[in-house]
């Protein structure tokens, strides 16, 4: 397996790859579904607007949409596991650390302070002003300090003073940059194309990773496990399950 990056070895590369494999979900079943309480009034709607049907046939595919939806965005946490914690190994050499706690990604040589968001998109104006702060005041306790927040899918390549928008008032930074992540690996590796090269050996070394470790297919038992509860009805099991503690619920049946 040879996959020649200049700034990250083929091992570290393969071994980073395989941890947030790893991490990915293929099981899935009632309890770990209906952990994040299933919402059988959503549910009701989408049979009744997109397939007009309360039928088995069309509640097994919306149920089917659900599991899918509740392993992608544990997945899309596991991504994020992924692009900070691959600086353990990039730019390690040079002082770049991903810390237990503090900034998700910092190198005290160069004073650079990084917090990290997967779409530009993805933070309100809450989180957004939360985080500003955070990182004036990390300027205030040292004038040399820099800080970063980088995206991973940013609307244009940049690097860039962050405006941001404080109690109604536009502030800005000299050492408050919002970095896309193209431009970030320019700053730990000074290769100006060290994302790109990464992004073009992903999918083979995937590859490479999911053939040695011989990874299974998603196994769902939702609709098994849904059986065992000797209701025929879908969507009444459902709502048995969401609503059992419920008054009315006890001999609940639907309406004529």
């Amino acid at each position: 397996m040879a996959y020649h990056l200049d700034f990250i070895s083929d091992e570290d590369l393969f071994n980073h790859v395989r941890e947030t494999v790893q991490k990915y979900r293929f099981h899935m079943d009632l309890a770990k579904l209906n952990h994040n309480l299933i919402d059988p009034i959503k549910l009701t709607f989408d049979a009744g607007v997109y397939q007009k049907s309360f039928s088995n046939q069309a509640l097994e595919r919306i149920l089917e949409n659900e599991v899918l939806r509740q392993m992608d965005k544990s997945n899309t946490n596991h991504i994020g596991y992924f692009h900070q914690n691959i600086f353990r190994y990039i730019g390690a050499n040079d002082g770049w650390i991903v810390p237990n706690q503090g900034f998700d990604v910092e190198n005290h040589t160069r004073q650079i302070f990084v917090e990290m968001k997967n779409k530009h998109n993805t933070m309100n104006s809450s989180s957004s002003a939360k985080t500003y702060m955070r990182m004036q005041n990390k300027i205030l306790q040292n004038g040399e300090n820099t800080c970063y927040l980088v995206e991973i899918i940013a609307k244009r390549s940049q690097n860039i003073a962050w405006q941001c928008s404080l109690d109604g008032e536009s502030v800005q930074h000299e050492r408050i940059r919002r970095v896309s992540i193209d431009q970030f690996y320019e700053v730990v590796t000074g290769l100006p194309n060290a994302f790109a090269e990464l992004c073009a050996v992903l999918p083979r070394v995937i590859g490479d990773v999911v053939e040695q470790e011989n990874v299974v297919l998603i196994e769902n038992t939702v609709l098994a496990d849904l059986q065992q509860h000797g209701v025929n009805d879908i969507l009444k099991n459902l709502y048995l399950l969401a609503f059992q503690k419920y008054q009315g619920f006890e001999q609940f049946e639907w309406a004529q």
